[in-house]
């Protein structure tokens, strides 16, 4: 026993020893500068790298009679080869060879000699060998001269990365088709080329102690909040994990309520709505590698609005959007209902329709509480199924699967087919407000039980834990359920209806506190005299 626990406490001691010796070395490296002799420092950088084969060293001669030696650091797939090639190695071989010793004789620093040699558009000056492998991992290159204990961090940037395309969830049959990518520059320029305003800021960090993820803040100045653009940069800096690899990851870590089945950080691919939100006083999260890009605080009622809303008529625009809410609602308590009726409440059906149902359920093996989570499990295996396959076979399946399962299950008596039209009605109904297809998946699960034990009063107390829960939650410090609860008259515009443009004069009263007002109030145009010919 105490030799167990002794084996247990000399690991925790190694682990510990071995933890220390790491951020040693780590600090170690923070603080290392670069040398003045290139080979030293050639010597050093391989021992850091090692023997990564993607790592390359480029080492050659420059100036007058090759009196220059000088290597080149670069990683090869983030770089522009032909950046490297025409704006820094030729100059440097083939320019500087043909300068005469009096012409390089002034050049005594790295500052100089990027005004003097290299045509790239952004070069700068560091100093130790953090920066040089940082940059380096960025997709720059650095120059090491002999002689210099500074390099040259050059921007070479220029991996291969998917062009700006048509996003394949948030679709739309008018408004623009662009969506975001995963390269965290183009996102930026592609909400710059939406905002031409100087006052849209953006703010870069790198989160992630691996990965070393670039993160960007973009927010509209003197209309966001400070103290909103200040708590999101708490939250953000709090984060202190291997790995950011999506947005996915930072929703979770700053995210107000996590232990709720709704998302209190909002997401979209389409520059126009992040633009939109950012316009009305919201902060937007882009992280390098995603084409998600977070916006918060979020509302509820966002998850019911849509691009194409603002860009259409207001009068379908609010028809449209009112169906979203109903079906919303139909696709969390359907099932529940079906249950509630055919098990407790038999005498709100008509007779009709009683008799049919009873003739259809003859031979049913399955209590109907049984059968509808039965059902409701298949149709998720099949929407699962559907989503992860590829796309030419996953849609096949999804569709084959659904009509044979069901058909099947009819004809082998395991369900009745009134059964069938509810999980069927459910299951368009839950794709028409894709944001909280999760969160109602488990509701409608977590209603169904209720309403096989207690019926209709079972479904009733679980409406009223669901509200009092959305009443309760909070996305940064913004009431999740506004403009409904707390109720405020001027926001009702744009959250059932979507009102016609030039009524909506401020913007959502909890966000934009500071510029609440968004365009000018004498928008709305009559029509012109009518004129009588003379």
């Amino acid at each position: 026993m105490f030799g167990f626990l002794k084996k247990k406490m000399r690991a925790a001691q190694l682990q510990r020893l071995n933890e220390s010796k790491h951020s040693r070395a780590v600090d170690d490296l923070a603080g290392e500068k670069l040398s003045s002799a290139l080979s030293e420092n050639l010597i050093r950088l391989r021992e850091i790298i090692g023997q990564s084969p993607d790592m390359l060293i480029r080492k050659f001669e420059f100036g007058p009679r090759y009196r220059f030696k000088a290597a080149l650091f670069f990683v090869d797939g983030l770089v522009d080869k032909q950046i490297i090639n025409e704006n820094v190695v030729k100059p440097l071989m083939y320019d500087a060879h043909h300068l005469n010793s009096q012409e390089m004789m002034p050049i005594k620093d790295t500052a100089q000699l990027q005004s003097v040699l290299l045509s790239v558009g952004h070069v700068r000056e560091i100093s130790s060998f953090q920066e040089l492998i940082k940059v380096a991992l960025s997709g720059d290159s650095v120059l090491l001269i002999d002689g210099f204990n500074k390099a040259l961090d050059i921007d070479t940037k220029g991996w291969e990365s998917r062009s700006v395309q048509e996003p394949s969830v948030e679709q739309a049959v008018r408004g623009p088709r662009e969506g975001f990518t995963e390269t965290l520059r183009v996102n930026t320029a592609l909400l710059r080329r939406k905002i031409l305003n100087p006052n849209l800021i953006i703010e870069q960090m790198v989160i992630g102690e691996q990965t070393r993820t670039h993160i960007a803040i973009a927010y509209l100045k003197g209309v966001c909040s400070p103290e909103l653009v200040d708590e999101v940069k708490s939250r953000l800096s709090r984060i202190k994990t291997d790995a950011i690899l999506e947005s996915g990851y930072i929703e979770q870590f700053i995210e107000d309520a996590p232990f709720s089945l709704f998302s209190t950080v909002g997401n979209t691919e389409k520059p126009d709505i992040a633009a939109a939100r950012i316009l009305e006083g919201r902060v937007a999260i882009l992280v390098d590698g995603t084409p998600f890009a977070l916006t918060v605080p979020m509302f509820f009622i966002e998850a019911f609005q849509a691009a194409e809303d603002y860009y259409s008529r207001p009068y379908y625009a609010s028809f449209v959007r009112f169906l979203r809410f109903t079906a919303f609602f139909l696709s969390i308590t359907a099932p529940a209902a079906y249950v509630a009726l055919s098990t407790y409440h038999q005498e709100f059906i008509p007779t009709p329709l009683l008799i049919t149902m009873a003739l259809s359920v003859q031979g049913i093996p399955f209590p109907t509480l049984v059968e509808t989570i039965l059902m409701g499990l298949i149709f998720e295996t099949l929407r699962e199924g559907g989503i992860r396959l590829p796309q030419q076979v996953g849609q096949a399946v999804s569709i084959v699967g659904a009509l044979v399962i069901g058909q099947s299950a009819v004809q082998a008596g395991l369900v009745d087919q009134a059964m069938i039209i509810v999980i069927a009605f459910t299951a368009v109904s839950s794709f028409l407000v894709i944001t909280h297809t999760g969160a109602a998946t488990l509701v409608r699960f977590l209603l169904v039980l209720m309403a096989g034990v207690l019926g209709a009063f079972g479904i009733v107390i679980g409406l009223m834990g669901l509200l009092v829960h959305l009443s309760a939650l909070r996305s940064f410090g913004v009431p999740y359920l506004t403009p409904i609860a707390p109720l405020v008259i001027g926001d009702l515009k744009d959250s059932y209806i979507r009102a016609p443009w030039w009524t909506m004069h401020k913007r959502p009263r909890l966000i934009a506190v500071q510029n609440p007002n968004r365009q000018s109030d004498n928008l709305g145009l009559s029509p012109p005299d009518s004129r009588e010919p003379d």
